[in-house]
């Protein structure tokens, strides 16, 4: 009997260390994945955060020679203001920014002009009616300069220009 309790002892002790042994190799496999997986998510992350660098440097040129454009009157208010707004909406800032307080000027020209039609959308409307509405356009540019040019300037100044096109001569 007491070569069967020993035979059994071994046997269980034989089922114990292999059992073990699995489930340290299951736990070695999750430890390696989870590395795996982390370090692809830094990869990831790393990637994107290129790629919205990418972006916003090209926003933010674009952004900083529409602004130039507007100050030295290369450009109509209204058409520069629809652009920078488009823009600086799809622009990845670092922390939240009120970009209605913070560029107020530019945003009450967007919102003069966001629902006027342009290019062959105008065609469909009377001379009349084109008349009203660039007459809006044309009062609001007038009482927004002061603001929009404000605006401007500190577009300028946070919106850096790609090397290269900061040199942009405007005729």
């Amino acid at each position: 009997m007491a070569t069967e309790w020993i035979i059994a002892l071994v046997i269980g002790a034989l089922i114990i260390a292999g059992l073990s042994f699995y489930a340290g190799k299951l736990i070695w496999q999750v430890k390696a994945q989870n590395a795996l997986i982390a370090k692809k998510r830094a990869e990831y992350i790393a990637e994107q955060t290129k790629k919205r660098q990418e972006r916003n440097a090209k926003l933010a040129d674009s952004i900083n020679l529409i602004a130039k454009a507007m100050k030295e009157k290369q450009c109509e208010y209204s058409e520069g203001c629809l652009r920078i707004w488009v823009l600086i909406s799809q622009y990845g800032f670092e922390k939240e920014v009120n970009l209605e307080e913070t560029y107020s000027g530019i945003h009450q020209m967007y919102e003069v002009v966001k629902d006027m039609p342009t290019h062959d959308a105008r065609k469909k409307y009377s001379k009349k009616e084109i008349f009203k509405m660039d007459t809006e356009r044309w009062r609001a540019e007038e009482r927004l300069e002061k603001d929009i040019l404000k605006d401007c300037e500190q577009l300028v100044s946070e919106f850096q220009a790609l090397p290269g096109s900061e040199n942009v001569v405007f005729q």
